[in-house]
């Protein structure tokens, strides 16, 4: 898998993402995301970030054949520690982040565009956390700056998804365009933001995340701690294992 960033003459950069086959970030990957958000921050010359990713879809969280593939907790601490700081990292971000967003986009894929500061998305994009059907929590946190609260808890509790158009009343998503037409209406938004002064845009962005409601970072990490109970359980080992299809699952089931 590799997370490249090209930083254009126009001062923006392009941070992309390109796992097949669908984009489920490794542990590694994940830290990659927050290193090319991390060095979009300390680049005067970067004054704004598209991130977008190649393939399917966007991003399909945290690979889960890797977490069941390694003995111990490992990767689990890994996926949580790397989720949380390629999280962070766009939110964090000194500069704003524009997420391009085609297909699906689950997961920590919300995580990540729930941080962004702007949404444009393929008209064949769709949104979901189908975090309680693998044994874990997290991204509602990410998930509720997209959606209202009464509609979050049902797509979380639920599983179901949501369409990019669907988002469009509620604000989240700017725009819905052709998915030809992803990048460049991506771009448009992110030249715009360009053209400002640098100095402005960074104190605005630091500004705006200072008088948000929610301590994102807190939240998540709050999430995560019942993640760890589930796991230490059991449950999530069984969710997962069920969803990856293993022998060890199979035996399992077999022995009952």
């Amino acid at each position: 898998m590799s997370v490249t960033s090209e930083l254009r003459a126009d001062g923006i950069r392009v941070v992309t993402m390109d796992a097949p086959p669908v984009n489920a970030l490794t542990v590694q990957g994940w830290f990659d995301v927050a290193g090319a958000l991390d060095e979009a921050s300390s680049d005067a010359a970067t004054k704004v970030v598209v991130l977008r990713a190649e393939g399917r879809g966007f991003n399909a969280g945290v690979d889960i054949k890797e977490m069941q593939h390694t003995t111990g907790f490992d990767a689990l601490i890994g996926a949580n520690r790397g989720c949380y700081a390629a999280f962070k990292a766009v939110y964090e971000c000194a500069v704003p982040v524009v997420a391009a967003v085609q297909g699906f986009c689950l997961g920590g894929g919300v995580g990540l565009v729930g941080n962004a500061d702007c949404v444009v998305a393929s008209d064949d994009a769709y949104f979901g956390v189908p975090e309680v059907d693998r044994g874990a929590l997290g991204a509602a946190t990410h998930l509720a700056r997209l959606v209202p609260p009464h509609l979050m808890r049902t797509l979380y509790f639920t599983g179901r998804t949501i369409s990019a158009h669907d988002l469009l009343p509620h604000g989240s998503v700017l725009e819905v365009v052709p998915r030809d037409r992803l990048d460049e209406t991506a771009l448009g938004v992110a030249g715009e933001i360009a053209a400002k002064d640098g100095r402005v845009i960074r104190a605005a962005k630091e500004a705006l995340n200072g008088i948000d409601p929610v301590d994102v970072n807190r939240s998540y990490r709050f999430e995560q701690g019942f993640t760890f109970e589930l796991n230490l359980s059991g449950v999530s080992d069984e969710l997962r294992d069920d969803f990856a299809g293993t022998d060890k699952a199979r035996s399992a089931r077999e022995e009952q």
